[in-house]
């Protein structure tokens, strides 16, 4: 079995896929199989092209000339009909094929495209997990450089990603420990091959997710196009995926997932996240102990592998090449034991920041949102409301702000305006003080605006 996966590698970050396979043998799969899901697409659909059964089932003319052959030798397709050229041919189902496919559909109703074999699979992600372009300080730099996050923070977060080590992130609600999470996402470079499915004993395993995996740039784009008739076309080229789960995480959505609907397994998460990240949020909030589910990935992060298991039990290996990021506003000592913290790479703490981070955030929102800023306003912000009610210097807090006195602005039909009084309207609204929190002078102008 000739899998031609040599191609498989990276340059200047983007991945080559592997080449097209041009006979039945270097697609590593058994000719029955393909027969069976050349069927099941003529089934559907009744008389059929050739080039529509090479789109659907993403293999190559020639690849499909050798599987129809056999189909037609074993009575089981006929040509229905012949244009003038030797791609210009219609296949449809004889009366024993018909009675074959009902019996495979039973057995399982995957339509999808032809899978990898899961040997091809461990190969590339192996081959380009090591050729990858590593984050470096400069591409830290790059992304932050407008950010207000102190650079203690951006320096342990870029090494544990330059590593490849897993990372806690924590620190207090509203610190924006989400979104530095996901802004993590956009350091890293190039692009992953990732398989429509894959062959894992006699089963398929659909790996590939539009919601995760997203194609790369134009430019990249252009490339892939280039290449796509030389290229295995049952892989997608796609940007390292960022994949972000919370408190809805359970064991059981680690695991291969059987939905006898299509007929084929689901990959897990962090499957789909391969040569990417796994962001898991709100750590300590999941129905499951921080500590088990930590323990799940305790041999796969050590190792580099896992194995999923099959209906039945039977476990296949699968390479673990993913960064995972945990995200908590909990202490991580009352949420994990010594033991457990031991496991994670980086421990991040992510605080409040400075009251001149603080200023230069607020300005910057202020001008994102069009609303002028007001010095004095801002000063009594800062003086007054935070000081007063104990509240920290938290990153999140300028834009939850500012957004707030946009929503009354555009209520009562004005312009935002940002002032002591608005200041307290939306602090009351943030933080459910007791009662309106706004001075008599305050009350009366708001009422005068919207009079």
């Amino acid at each position: 079995m000739d899998l031609q996966i040599s191609a498989g590698e990276t340059t200047g970050g983007q991945c080559q896929l592997p080449p097209q396979p041009k006979t039945v043998r270097e697609t590593g799969l058994e000719l029955t199989l393909l027969a069976e899901l050349a069927s099941k697409q003529l089934f559907g659909s009744g008389k059929t092209h050739l080039p529509v059964l090479t789109t659907r089932l993403r293999l190559s003319i020639n690849v499909l000339r050798e599987v129809l052959d056999f189909m037609v030798a074993e009575q089981l397709a006929e040509v229905a009909w012949r244009g003038d050229t030797d791609i210009d041919v219609q296949y449809q189902l004889t009366s024993a094929g018909r009675q074959r496919t009902v019996a495979w559909l039973e057995r399982s109703p995957y339509t999808g495209p032809a899978p990898v074999p899961l040997e091809a699979y461990r190969a590339l992600v192996q081959r380009h997990s090591a050729l990858l372009p590593a984050v470096a300080a400069h591409d830290v730099a790059s992304e932050f450089a407008d950010d207000c996050l102190p650079a203690a923070v951006r320096e342990l977060a870029g090494a544990a990603l330059h590593a490849h080590r897993s990372l806690l992130l924590h620190g207090p609600s509203g610190r924006g420990t989400t979104t530095l999470a996901r802004r993590l996402g956009r350091l890293l470079h190039g692009t992953v091959g990732v398989p429509y499915a894959i062959l894992m004993g006699e089963e398929i395993v659909q790996v590939f997710d539009s919601a995760i995996h997203h194609p790369p740039s134009a430019a990249a784009q252009g490339r892939a196009i280039g290449e796509r008739r030389s290229t295995d076309s049952r892989w997608a080229l796609c940007n390292r995926p960022v994949l972000h789960m919370g408190a809805e995480l359970a064991l059981d959505m680690l695991d291969l997932r059987h939905d006898p609907f299509s007929g084929s397994y689901q990959a897990p998460p962090h499957m789909k996240a391969t040569g990417g990240l796994f962001i898991v949020d709100d750590l300590g909030r999941q129905r499951v102990p921080a500590a088990e589910l930590l323990n799940r990935f305790a041999q796969p992060l050590d190792t580099g592998a896992e194995y999923l298991a099959l209906q039945g039990g039977r476990k296949f290996a699968v390479p673990f090449d993913v960064t995972m990021i945990f995200v908590t506003n909990l202490e991580p000592q009352a949420l994990l034991d010594p033991s457990s913290l031991r496991r994670l790479g980086y421990k991040v703490h992510v605080g409040p920041i400075g009251e001149g981070a603080y200023r230069t955030l607020f300005r910057q929102q202020c001008r994102a949102l069009g609303i002028a800023p007001d010095e004095a306003a801002l000063a009594y912000l800062i003086n007054e409301l935070h000081r007063d009610s104990g509240q920290p210097l938290l990153a999140s807090v300028p834009r939850d702000i500012l957004s707030r006195i946009a929503d009354f602005a555009a209520f009562t039909g004005l312009p935002p305006v940002m002032s002591v009084a608005a200041l307290d309207q939306a602090w009351s609204s943030m933080f459910a003080t007791t009662g309106m929190q706004f001075t008599a002078a305050a009350d009366t102008t708001f009422f005068e605006r919207i009079a």
